[in-house]
């Protein structure tokens, strides 16, 4: 009799190395899958590992083209943002990550997916949310909340232990301090020491950009251009010499390596998760952290005020909560992605940019085709083609209900002179 077959998220590590000897233990017929999202991993290595400890098959998918053009440009262009702090680097890999497993499930014909998330955070959330979606019929093993699973291996030196028994090659014995997720577009620290909100993350944890202290002493520019709210170009000088790249990839590895080296994109948060926990977390997520407040800034060019207001108000917060909260392959998310598109026809120019120590800044913005901004209306200078007389008329309409909630104070003896 045939076995059933799951596909595993795999990762090399620990956790998942023992994940796959268990589902194997227990008589399934395990095929591996990576996600290749630009994390920093030798897929070689791991790939080798997995057929050794009796994987059937293991496929690396490189999704980093689609992880930038479906995920991070949309982000940008409705400058996505969780709770104002976190630029939501974690959440935007995982729908296209789990959407390259189900792609390799179907293909091995696989009835079953697993991951080796865990239980109290927000990625097994994330991920199975989006399986049910991309396959309502698949079963998902989620091995960390399996009491059978959990207390059997209560700890790291059970795993170890287990390892040991079943030949896995481990790379240390020696718990890390915290766990790392990384990505194309930032990485991830979290729990170990930096359970407790008030230890402050050592230096050599962050393992991205450049410790500002240390930046060089020198100011890096450079000028990204939009189209559609959509980075298309940047220019940059290195080592000379005048660069343009336009690969969205490329551009991306490129704003990435400016902001590494001159320390721009860490933050240091208690955020709540969508289980309801509240958890601490380091993130560095350089380059989306310049893509994002360029094209904000753009946004105050070219973009209608009502419009940016509406979309701020409602397309901003719920398409960042909807990441966050793995609701990504949803009606919802269709729907707030085709506002997004609609509010940024107008947001065509480029950004003047500038990398110092850990900050980013706007040196100035221009637009050849968007004409929202008039030099000489705004002109403290000129008069240009605005009547200032005409505003007595716009003030006077504005105070009518003012005047009405400033005299019905009065009236209660509650002078607003007095304050409150």
């Amino acid at each position: 009799m045939a076995k059933d077959k799951v596909c595993l998220a795999y990762s090399g590590g620990l956790d998942t190395s023992c994940i796959l000897a268990y589902l194997i233990e227990q008589g399934y017929d395990v095929v591996c899958f990576m996600a290749d999202v630009g994390q920093e991993e030798d897929f070689a290595t791991a790939k080798a590992k997995a057929l050794k400890i009796g994987a059937s098959a293991c496929y690396i998918e490189d999704v980093r083209r689609e992880f930038i053009e479906e995920l991070c440009f949309p982000a940008i262009q409705c400058n996505a943002i969780y709770e104002n702090v976190y630029l939501l680097g974690t959440s935007l890999a995982r729908p296209i990550i789990s959407r390259a497993q189900i792609k390799v499930a179907q293909r091995e014909g696989c009835k079953f997916v697993s991951h080796g998330c865990t239980g109290k955070g927000n990625d097994q959330v994330r991920f199975e949310l989006a399986f049910y979606a991309l396959q309502p019929s698949i079963k998902v093993i989620a091995p960390w909340r399996d009491p059978v699973f959990y207390k059997r291996f209560a700890g790291r030196a059970d795993l170890l232990d287990y390892a040991a028994q079943k030949n896995i090659p481990v790379s240390s014995t020696k718990a890390s301090p915290w766990s790392m997720d990384e990505n194309l577009a930032h990485c991830s620290y979290e729990a170990g020491i930096l359970e407790d909100p008030n230890v402050t993350a050592p230096e050599q944890m962050w393992k991205l950009t450049v410790d500002p202290a240390k930046a060089p002493d020198q100011p890096e520019d450079f000028t990204l251009w939009f189209e559609k709210g959509l980075p298309v170009k940047l220019e940059y000088v290195e080592k000379g010499s005048n660069k343009s790249v336009t690969d969205s990839v490329d551009l991306f590895l490129a704003c990435n390596a400016i902001a590494r080296r001159n320390g721009v994109g860490r933050i240091d948060i208690v955020e709540n998760r969508f289980i309801g926990l509240k958890s601490r977390g380091c993130y560095e997520t350089p380059g989306l952290t310049c893509l994002r407040a360029a094209h904000m800034d753009l946004e105050g060019l070219t973009l209608d005020r009502e419009v940016r207001a509406l979309r701020d108000q409602f397309v901003t917060f719920n398409y960042a909560k909807i990441l966050y909260n793995g609701l990504y392959f949803s009606p919802e998310r269709e729907f707030l992605e085709a506002s997004i598109v609609a509010s940024q026809g107008s947001v065509n120019g480029a950004v003047r940019c500038r990398c110092f120590k850990g900050s980013f800044s706007v040196l100035g913005r221009w637009s050849e085709t968007e004409k929202l901004y008039d030099m000489s209306e705004s002109s403290m200078d000129e008069i240009g083609d605005f009547e200032p007389q005409e505003t007595t008329g716009f003030i006077s309409v504005n105070a009518i209900r003012l005047k009405k909630y400033g005299r019905m104070r009065e009236e209660k003896g509650e002078s607003l002179v007095k304050g409150q």
